[in-house]
């Protein structure tokens, strides 16, 4: 819509509240954020700080191709009175589009719900709303004894986690708490189970000790819809769960009046709802409210309850606990006063949902029921809504609870709603019960510090639902959804890999024997991703480019991997790598503190909880090599933990009995900590230090230790670690007298570990290649959690998702490949090999060595890391369609002979011999 369009149907004088402001400053508080705004007169100018005259369209942006690309932008701020005008003046199919085109700018193609179960605590209430069935009155027995045998008013803590560990076993990651407002207030028997059977002196600290158990028992996060609260009870609440809500439901006082629908309901008087608001702010709870539609309410009332909540949401304190705003159509029940009012219709329902969209900022999400969708059409109703500016679908249940407050509104099957949802260009994804945006970087102010590592369980990096159950280093398939027909979230994984919900078919697709063209739809966040893949193919992508990669979903996901396996293919072919190789880990003993090393075992006697504190002598080093070059292998790589004891003598040495064992032998060994640590303990130059590993027969190094190069995250996981300027700088000394490295990335750990790390950590890579042109390859090292002191101690989560892995590998190819780092490895070890071989379809042309022993992945708990031979390796290459080539660390092709050793003694076992009592220990 042109700028002049919005201006003929608006006048001069509304239009003097029409506003953008620049999404740059995402991240800042509120009030910076208005700060920004800038405001059009009515010619359509903008009147930008420091001289801005240049035209403007009303399409979210400025239209100067100097100043603002489509990366950027400026988005729609509506003033009171011009939404009023809006909502009078505009036609449907006009909002529709203007909230649309918002919610793309800031959500792209990403369309969310949770899966939860619904707990209704208790049906008592102080509240009888004209339009309400979930209220049931409790009996009033004057007899103590007929009191005993009346039914019970609350839920027991049994009934609860029973409810919810059926949840859980069916794949639900929130539990829903809503029950009445205050029946103790009302109903004497309500105030004498909570004290007498309950142990509780009300309805709000009962909710606290049911969420409690649920959390602590279950792992599910706790959603609780309370009613109103003050600002300590909803402090009690934040300990124990993770988000709350309550529907403002209207602000017009006339909906309080004789006949209407909250007469006599004195917690729905809107100055006591919108106060709760405040206090959620107050108390820095992450917040859901909304309005209903048609409960008696006008078009312009609806307007109003919005902009007072508003109101609430631009406060400097606490406006940002405002998450979602749910946009709820009445159904007209029977057994209510409302039983013979006109339901909302579609349209009605669509024009507030995009006035709502329109109404708040850009961040805050939009939710519709979709089992409430009015018409007979309902998947066409859902196609309306989703294109009214909707990011959200709420809770959902189906096969699980029902919906206790629309019970005859059946739960949609969740491979339906994908499916419409995938027509109309959105993937449809899990998220937890707090919102992303509230988890992650900003986890510590708004979670409360005994939940969030509840969070984290339960989280990606984008702060979505993982949906799946898989992490690195687990056997456990990653397949996608289990159910057949998709009828409810009882199912083995709520995603496919791409991380959304694998669609089924809609009533379209029935319909349409060309069905394809649907399926096949591009989405309209396509452009974008390719304008990124082209950057990168051009070595000049941005953090901000190679960060919309990582956020990739659904079908934009798979368009990443295809472009990243065409990269391969181009590249490399057919042809998939792979290594004979041993790993020697010379010590598990380190004066160092990473947070995330389950193999550190600390100085000898100090936290030794598992495996004991070992240190090989120079002739179990010289007999490992020996073993491994009687198997085939052609290097050794050798790396280990930084005794407090060992100087750059000590790697010298290692060096030395690796050669003596066998002459021949790559030496692939010591990780830029390692050669910093030598160095320095030597007291030279750490060049000088690499000339004499490298006359020694040092023959290459492992990029290891880099971690995330981002000094944020690497303060948290590894703080007295090289920083990131550091790791570049030995590395770099390393190619500049001569010695090849390899590189690495160790993510899927923390808080602070976003996109952006991960793209800065490439980019790195990516401009140190460009300048020495002396790394071999790309692995990413996906974090294993399971026995990692950071997840133990609540930190961490429980490593990447299986989307989140295929990514970085993608991405990987996509951002170093076309600089020449045209290598990318799956680590079977981290990723089990049936994963691995996966990978090769996402940009991977090599599986990495055989290992024959493994300590350090092991060590973290995973199920795999010891050898998978020379004929189990190329078999995996072949079942997946490619051609296996023996290669040694740099690359080039390994002597036949190796190869030939190595299948000959496929199935020989390897001896491991530690320090300390002469214990030997067989490795198949």
């Amino acid at each position: 819509m042109a700028f002049s369009s919005l201006s003929s149907s608006l006048s001069s004088s509304s239009l003097y509240g029409y506003y953008y402001y620049n999404n740059n400053n995402q991240n800042g508080t509120t009030a910076e954020r208005r700060r920004e705004r800038r405001r059009f007169n009515a010619k359509g100018v903008c009147e930008k700080r420091g001289g801005c005259a240049r035209p403007t369209r009303a399409r979210t942006r400025c239209q100067n191709d100097d100043d603002v690309d489509d990366e950027e932008g400026c988005y729609y701020y509506f003033s009171d009175r011009t939404l009023l005008e809006m909502s009078a003046s505009f036609s449907t199919k006009k909002l529709a589009k203007l909230a649309n085109e918002k919610r793309e700018k800031y959500f792209g193609n990403v369309v969310t719900f949770s899966p939860k179960v619904f707990v209704p605590l208790t049906f008592a209430c102080r509240d009888k709303c004209g339009y309400c069935t979930f209220v049931k009155e409790p009996e009033e027995e004057e007899d103590k004894e007929e009191e005993k045998k009346r039914k019970n008013i609350f839920m027991t803590e049994e009934e609860v986690l029973s409810v919810v560990r059926e949840g859980k076993k069916n794949g639900a990651t929130e539990c829903l708490f809503t029950l009445g407002d205050r029946p103790e207030a009302k109903y004497p028997a309500a105030k004498r189970e909570l004290e007498e059977k309950l142990g509780c002196a009300s309805t709000v600290e009962y909710v606290a000790k049911c969420a409690k158990r649920v959390l602590e028992e279950t792992g599910l996060l706790p959603h609780v819809n309370c009613g109103v609260l003050t600002v300590e009870e909803l402090k009690l609440l934040k300990k124990v769960s993770a988000s709350q809500g309550l529907m403002v439901e209207t602000t017009s006082e006339r909906l309080m009046e004789p006949g209407m629908a909250h007469f006599e309901c004195e917690s729905k008087r809107p100055s006591v709802r919108l106060n709760t608001l405040r206090n959620a702010g107050k108390a820095k709870v992450p917040f859901t409210t909304g309005i209903l539609v048609g409960i008696g309410e006008t078009a312009e009332e609806r307007v109003k309850s919005l902009l007072e909540i508003r109101k609430l949401a631009e406060e400097e304190d606490g406006g940002d606990c405002i998450g979602e705003i749910i946009v709820q159509n009445f159904r007209a029940k029977e057994d209510t006063r409302m039983k013979d009012d006109r339901e909302s219709t579609l349209d009605e329902l669509v024009r507030a949902v995009a006035l709502a969209r329109l109404c708040f900022d850009e961040k805050v999400t939009i939710q519709v029921p979709p089992n409430l969708t009015p018409g007979e059409e309902v998947e066409d109703g859902w196609r309306a809504l989703l294109n009214a500016g909707i990011n959200d679908w709420g809770g959902i249940s189906p096969g699980v609870t029902p919906d206790f407050v629309s019970p005859e509104c059946e739960w949609p099957a969740l491979k339906t709603l994908s499916a419409v949802c995938r027509e109309e260009g959105r993937s449809l994804v899990p998220r937890l019960a707090a919102h992303p945006r509230y988890i992650g970087e900003k986890m510590n102010a708004w979670i409360d510090e005994e939940v969030a590592p509840h969070v984290r369980v339960l989280s990606d990096a984008g702060g979505f639902g993982r949906g799946m159950h898989w992490s690195p280093g687990s056997e456990e398939r990653a397949s996608g959804m289990s159910s057949d027909d998709g009828d409810g979230i009882s199912v083995t994984n709520l995603v496919s890999v791409n991380g959304a919900v694998e669609p089924g078919s809609s009533s379209r697709n029935s319909r349409d024997n060309n069905n394809s063209n649907n399926n096949d739809r591009i989405s309209s966040s396509r452009n974008k991703i390719n304008r990124a893949i082209e950057k990168c193919m051009a070595t000049t992508a941005t953090v901000e480019d190679v960060a919309l990669l990582f956020e990739t979903r659904g079908d934009d996901f798979d368009f990443v991997c295809s472009k990243a396996d065409a990269l391969r293919q181009e590249q490399c072919g057919d042809i998939v790598s792979y290594v004979i190789n041993r790993n020697i880990n010379y010590t598990n003993v380190c004066e160092f503190t990473c947070h995330f090393c389950a193999f550190s075992k600390g100085k000898f006697g100090e936290e030794a909880t598992r495996d004991k504190p070992y240190c090989l002598d120079s002739e179990e080093i010289a007999r490992r090599t020996k073993e491994a070059w009687d198997k085939g292998a052609t290097e050794v790589c050798m790396q280990g933990g930084i005794h407090p004891d060992f100087t750059g003598e000590s790697y010298l040495d290692f060096l030395k009995a690796a050669k003596t064992g066998a002459p021949n032998m790559h030496v692939h060994a010591f990780s830029p900590l390692e050669i910093h640590h030598g160095a320095t303990s030597l007291n030279v130059p750490i060049k000088d230090y690499l000339k004499m590993l490298k006359d020694a027969g040092l023959g290459s190094l492992p990029g290891t230790a880099a971690e995330v190069l981002d000094d944020a995250v690497r303060q948290e996981i590894c703080p007295d670690k090289l920083n990131s300027e550091e790791w570049l700088s030995v590395v770099k000394s390393a190619h500049q007298v001569g010695i090849k490295t390899t590189s690495t990335i160790m993510f899927g750990h923390v808080d602070s570990e976003t996109h952006v790390s991960w793209s800065k950590h490439l980019l790195a890579l990516r401009e140190l290649h460009r300048e020495t042109n002396g790394i071999t390859e790309f692995v990413p090292l996906p974090f294993v959690h399971f026995k990692a002191p950071i997840y133990e101690k609540g930190r961490a989560r429980k490593g990447p998702t299986m989307r989140e892995c295929v990514l970085m590998h993608a991405i990987g190819r996509l951002v170093l490949g076309p600089i020449g780092i045209k290598n990318i490895q799956a680590s079977w070890p981290k990723m089990g090999p049936s994963f691995a071989s996966n990978l090769l379809f996402a940009g991977c042309n090599d599986v990495g060595g055989v290992l024959m022993n493994e300590s350090i992945t092991r060590a973290a708990g995973s199920t795999f890391g010891q050898e998978f031979n020379v004929v189990e390796m190329e078999a995996l290459i072949t079942r997946a369609g490619r051609v296996p080539r023996l290669r040694n660390t740099l690359y080039e092709n390994a002597n036949e002979e190796r190869r030939m050793v190595g299948i000959e003694n496929a199935h020989k076992s390897v001896v491991v011999n530690f320090a300390g009592g002469g214990k030997q220990q067989v490795e198949e």
